[in-house]
């Protein structure tokens, strides 16, 4: 009879620390997915701030050069994508497309050497580029805690944890549209 308690209370102790065991690993996968989440809401802060202050830069470039419509629309277009985005793919896919409008938009300005001395765009200008900076920092701390997400998840025996609650690795990185790599095309002739 002693025999019998003394492998029940292994057991009981085995069973235990396997719970424990599994609990905390199981804790770890939940905390990595939210801060993906909260890697994920500050992106969308930063990418946000640049949305708000596109139209007073537009307004302002727009005094000076009137007759560049189809970069206004198109910047216009880009940012409406923006705020229409519902998922997170969508959003990235929608965000590389205002960063390729900015970028044309910009183009325009070079143009106009006395927009470029305008004390208002200047400082529009300065705040757009350190937003485009927190969006790129933000964008990097958004896919490493993704990489730190998908290399625990896909570990033993967290994986098989996390499979067991429908944790899996997540392909959402935040990665640069194709047409980005291509050099815009600077055409002073017009």
């Amino acid at each position: 009879m002693k025999k019998i308690w003394i492998v029940m209370a292994v057991i009981a102790v085995i069973v235990f620390m396997m719970f424990s065991s599994l609990t905390g690993k199981y804790n770890q996968i939940v905390t990595l997915d939210e801060s993906m989440d909260t890697a994920w809401a500050q992106v969308e802060n930063v990418l946000q701030r640049r949305a708000d202050l596109i139209p007073n830069l537009v307004s302002t470039v727009k005094g000076y050069a009137t007759h560049e419509k189809d970069v206004f629309t198109q910047v216009a277009k880009a940012r409406s994508r923006v705020g229409s985005a519902n998922s997170r793919s969508d959003s990235m896919t929608a965000n590389n497309q205002l960063s390729q409008a900015l970028g044309r938009l910009l183009l325009v300005v070079e143009r106009y050497p006395d927009l470029k001395a305008n004390q208002n765009f200047i400082r529009l200008q300065d705040e757009l580029s350190g937003t485009e900076n927190r969006i790129s920092v933000e964008r990097r701390r958004y896919n490493s805690t993704v990489q730190a997400y998908n290399s625990f998840v896909r570990r033993f025996p967290n994986s098989f944890i996390g499979s067991l609650f429908g944790y899996t690795k997540d392909n959402r990185y935040f990665k640069a549209d194709e047409a980005a790599k291509s050099v815009p095309k600077v055409d002073f002739g017009k």
